[in-house]
């Protein structure tokens, strides 16, 4: 099965509908040591989930990881390509009650941008 990560974005600045309506992007603005290497780490056909920060703090979408050119570390060049709006976005405090979710960077560490995500987490939040 491929991997699953959760990618986070603030929606004023680009959100799953802009991805929707992009088709694919070249995931970027990534900064954190940790996250950067999340996304040198992915294969294409690896599944996405979108979360939107800001005021609405939800996973909203999913995606899937197209492409990954890695020549520089610190700046992983991944293509995305858009999936589908999720029937219904699940909330932080949503994940944060849901106890596969208790040892996740996503509840830990909680300004990571790019979570992995395991088989069990990518099927609760891809299935709403």
């Amino acid at each position: 099965m491929p991997n699953a990560y959760l990618l986070k974005t603030e929606p004023s600045e680009y959100s799953f509908a802009d991805l929707q309506k992009d088709k694919k992007t070249v995931w970027d603005g990534v900064h954190n040591p940790v996250a950067l290497r999340n996304l040198s780490e992915m294969k294409p056909g690896d599944h996405l989930i979108v979360y939107e920060t800001g005021d609405e703090k939800a996973a909203v979408g999913t995606a899937s990881v197209v492409s990954v050119k890695v020549t520089d570390p610190k700046n992983p060049q991944v293509e995305v390509a858009a999936g589908k709006a999720l029937a219904k976005p699940i909330t932080l405090a949503e994940i944060k009650a849901n106890k596969i979710f208790a040892t996740s960077p996503l509840v830990r560490m909680g300004r990571l941008s790019v979570v992995p995500l395991t088989p069990e987490q990518y099927k609760f939040l891809a299935s709403s």
